[in-house]
């Protein structure tokens, strides 16, 4: 039986849900999350349901998002990037120094941005695959050396944006819908398709589920990985350019702990810390969940270091959660 069949099976040979199925069941149970979070925020917390709070969950939404969809396929393959916080602070540093102060003009400016993102994620790539350096140490390096450059780029202040009106366009809207969430639905889009249907991403699965098998099936195990967090550097850079765009400033502070609520999101929509289970579809809805929650517990007034509280507990529910189901799969196939 090939891979692809055994994925599509519903039923395990021991009677328990085959991993589409468990994926399903997550996936509903989240959404039912979701839908219980509206019905009580929409009856406690004022504001909540009106049309401006939810344009606005929607901009929160793709900050997440959109690192989420790479740092998504980066926990398939097995490994883990916290860089994100300090690669999103740091490309809208870029950004506007390029655009401001360094004579780049605005275009120059968001090319070198988005080449930096691609290569400071190839430097992690490569130094896990090259010389077996751990994900969570690479990643953590360049999370000290890029937060570390963009305070010391500006002196920790903001550096305002020349008036741009691409730069408009990407903090505005289009059609009434902010410019960073049409953005997100977009590489969601690109992603679920890339994670289901291509090679490629079909080569992510493999590795995270048997990177030893991987390798003798013919898969360039060194090359995925450099791509992977390639790819995570260059959503890093989109998503600094839009905050950029939107604060109208870069800001080597911006995006503090992001990192945190981008791997929230991808391991409340169910993906294994352990590699090879995962889908684009549930890091959307834990998108939804961890941005419904932040917005519900501001407009409750809950203190801002509570809240911090809050989403401490939910990640290591979650990570819990995760672990638990894992072990279940193992043994289930164990037996």
């Amino acid at each position: 039986m090939t891979v692809t069949q055994t994925a599509e099976s519903q039923v395990s040979p021991g009677g328990a849900p085959a991993p589409r199925m468990r994926r399903s069941l997550n996936e509903i149970g989240l959404l039912a999350a979701i839908v219980v979070l509206y019905v009580a925020l929409g009856s406690t917390a004022a504001g909540f349901l009106s049309v401006d709070n939810q344009l606005g969950m929607l901009r929160d939404a793709a900050t997440v998002g959109i690192a989420a969809w790479g740092v998504t396929l980066v926990i398939i393959s097995g490994e883990i990037d916290i860089s994100i916080g300090p690669a999103v602070a740091f490309a809208s540093v870029l950004v506007a120094k390029g655009a401001a102060e360094w004579g780049l003009g605005v275009g120059g400016a968001v090319l070198l941005t988005l080449a930096a993102g691609m290569a400071w994620g190839a430097l992690a790539g490569w130094l896990r695959a090259r010389f077996e350096v751990p994900s969570f140490i690479a990643t953590l390096g360049i999370w000290s050396a890029l937060g570390g450059l963009g305070l010391y780029l500006t002196d920790a202040l903001p550096v305002v944006l020349p008036s741009s009106g691409l730069f408009d366009v990407l903090g505005g809207t289009v059609l009434g819908i902010p410019t960073p969430a049409l953005v997100m639905i977009a590489l969601f889009l690109v992603f679920a398709y890339v994670a289901r249907y291509t090679g490629y991403g079909r080569s992510v699965y493999a590795i995270g589920g048997n990177a030893p098998a991987a390798r003798m099936a013919g898969i360039d195990l060194a090359k995925v990985r450099v791509l992977l967090f390639a790819t995570t550097g260059l959503l890093s850079a989109i998503t600094g350019i839009l905050l950029a765009a939107r604060l109208g400033s870069g800001n080597g502070g911006a995006a503090s702990g992001l990192e945190f609520d981008v791997i929230a999101a991808v391991v409340i929509g169910g993906t294994a810390l352990a590699g090879g289970r995962g889908s684009m579809l549930g890091t959307l809805l834990g998108v939804v969940f961890i941005t419904v929650i932040s917005n519900g517990l501001v407009l409750l007034g809950v203190d801002s270091f509570l809240q911090n509280v809050v989403r401490g507990v939910i990640i290591v529910a979650a990570v819990l959660v995760n672990v638990l189901v894992t072990k279940r799969s193992r043994a289930t196939r164990e037996t």
